[in-house]
């Protein structure tokens, strides 16, 4: 992916002042929605080693690893679209992100429309589970 270009989180910021810094490991999410934000671009770079270490440890889906680069490979990402945010700022210790994200599945347009709990876990922000909508 070109640096230069929007993040694909729809921030309206560059993907290397955006998302690209969190995912690489260079800086910590300072929010929950920072977070949240980052793994939707993971998802549409299928980036399951960030995926993983952004999951936190308890909730982990380790054997479902293969399965998840394999489906985020196979879809079209076509958009994130953050509906409500409760707590998950820098002096928080919890956050929810209720979030709805597009993507092309097999010529279909469908969505993941998902309320997620995110807890700082060694201090970082990590994702712990989701509600679907």
């Amino acid at each position: 992916m070109n640096t230069l270009n929007p993040c694909p989180c729809g921030s309206g910021l560059s993907y290397s002042t955006c998302c690209e810094p969190i995912i690489s490991g260079r800086n910590d999410a300072v929010t929950a929605q920072a977070l949240m934000r980052s793994r939707y671009v993971a998802f549409t770079l299928a980036n399951v080693d960030y995926l993983m270490r952004s999951h936190s440890a308890r909730t982990r889906p380790v054997k479902d690893r293969k399965n998840i680069e394999k489906w985020a490979k196979s879809v079209t990402w076509m958009g994130l679209s953050i509906l409500d945010t409760q707590a998950g700022d820098a002096s928080d210790e919890i956050g929810t992100v209720e979030f709805k994200a597009t993507y092309l599945e097999n010529g279909k347009l469908q969505q993941i429309h998902e309320k997620s709990l995110f807890h700082r876990e060694n201090g970082n922000w990590v994702y712990v589970s989701g509600v679907h909508r």
